[in-house]
């Protein structure tokens, strides 16, 4: 088998062409991602309630998670100290903006920022650096997941501070955790929760991508740069990347494929959701903030809404968060399977969870994804 071309981000070279997909709560942290970097990909940490473990988080939780983010990166560097070494933060994450900057004081050679717009993530960054005394180094990515997306982006980062991304991630609908579409947009595209692969109009979503990598080409020229496009969703095999490189792609994202590593973050008890899902065991739920999101069906889920919900507490985690109304705690569920506890939690997975068949290390999920076994 031939070897694939490097991924390059400006003078980042990752070895391989794989990013691996940033997981919130504790799913993707600093083993996973480090594991990632050394083995020749780009590790990503996310920041979405980070330091849920610190002890303070309940009273503190921008605190906590503000410090975890240093404390991680600074593990992952150990791993991996040659390595390629991002974050994954939410537009959605309340204090944002600090998120960011907090990233880019840490040593960040790359920020992939969707769940909303990152219209100002340049400026952050920028101010990070700034602040910090440093040469601009952080890398910037938005993820779109449709044309209109893309172009809103490019157009106004080209106008408001004269640049175009550094790379664009292209989030596609069979991809896990928070959606980049609407339940409207998810029918258009004839997803159906109970049979999703012999449902989705694939051909008509990669006309889209197509589409957005001619746009950001346009961006490239005109600032003299080469933009790389990496897709995400519903990638788990070689044969997977061989397809998204054939549609024009650069690289690729993914992240459920990885959660069932020894390096992963996750506890067993989540590994061994995704080691006994079954192909109708994957579903797409509405989440607390309004966006479709696709999970495992377990007991909090078949449970959920059966009974009136009061929040107890509030971990301040999003801006678009209805304490009123919502069904649940997003924080409170995800950080209940992150600690193992997942029969009473929401347990995120992209579409393909149930062709994990056995635990894997990093290294052979590495090879196997750029054809090297």
């Amino acid at each position: 088998m031939g070897t694939l071309k490097p991924l390059i981000i400006g003078e980042l070279v990752a070895k391989h062409p794989v990013i691996q997909g940033g997981m919130g709560v504790g799913i993707s942290l600093s083993s996973l991602a480090g594991a990632v970097a050394k083995a020749g990909g780009i590790g990503i940490i996310s920041t979405a309630q980070i330091g849920f473990r610190e002890p303070d988080f309940k009273e503190n939780p921008l605190e906590a998670n503000l410090r975890a983010i240093g404390q991680e990166m600074k593990k992952a560097r150990e791993i991996a100290p040659e390595g390629i070494i991002g974050f994954n933060i939410m537009v959605a994450t309340k204090s944002y903006a600090s998120y960011v900057k907090k990233a880019v004081k840490a040593g960040a050679d790359l920020i992939i920022s969707g769940a909303g717009l990152p219209v100002s993530l340049p400026e952050y960054v920028a101010e990070a650096a700034e602040e910090a005394g440093v040469a601009l180094k952080t890398k910037i990515a938005p993820i779109v997941s449709t044309v209109k997306s893309a172009m809103v982006i490019c157009k106004m980062w080209d106008r408001k501070y004269h640049q175009a991304p550094d790379l664009v991630v292209v989030e596609g609908p069979l991809a896990g955790g928070h959606l980049g579409f609407s339940r409207e947009d998810l029918v258009n595209l004839g997803v159906d929760t109970d049979d999703v692969d012999s449902t989705y109009k694939q051909a008509e979503y990669e006309e889209e991508v197509k589409g957005i990598i001619r746009l950001v080409k346009e961006y490239g020229d005109k600032y003299n740069k080469v933009i790389p496009v990496v897709t995400a969703g519903g990638i788990y095999s070689h044969e997977d990347v061989m397809h998204q490189l054939s549609l024009g792609a650069d690289g690729v994202q993914v992240a459920t494929r990885f959660v069932t590593t020894d390096e992963c973050d996750a506890p067993e008890a989540f590994k061994q959701a995704y080691l006994h899902a079954k192909k109708e065991d994957i579903v797409i739920t509405k989440s607390p903030v309004g966006m479709p999101g696709r999970a495992i069906k377990n007991p909090f889920l078949k449970t959920v809404g059966d009974t009136p919900f009061r929040l107890e507490h509030c971990y301040q985690c999003l801006d678009k968060c209805d304490r009123k109304t919502i069904p649940y705690c997003i924080t409170k569920a995800l950080v209940n399977s992150a600690e193992g506890r997942t029969e009473d939690g929401l347990v995120f997975c992209g579409s393909k969870a149930h062709l994990a068949a056995r635990m894997e290390t990093v290294e052979e999920v590495m090879k196997d994804l750029v054809g090297e076994n």
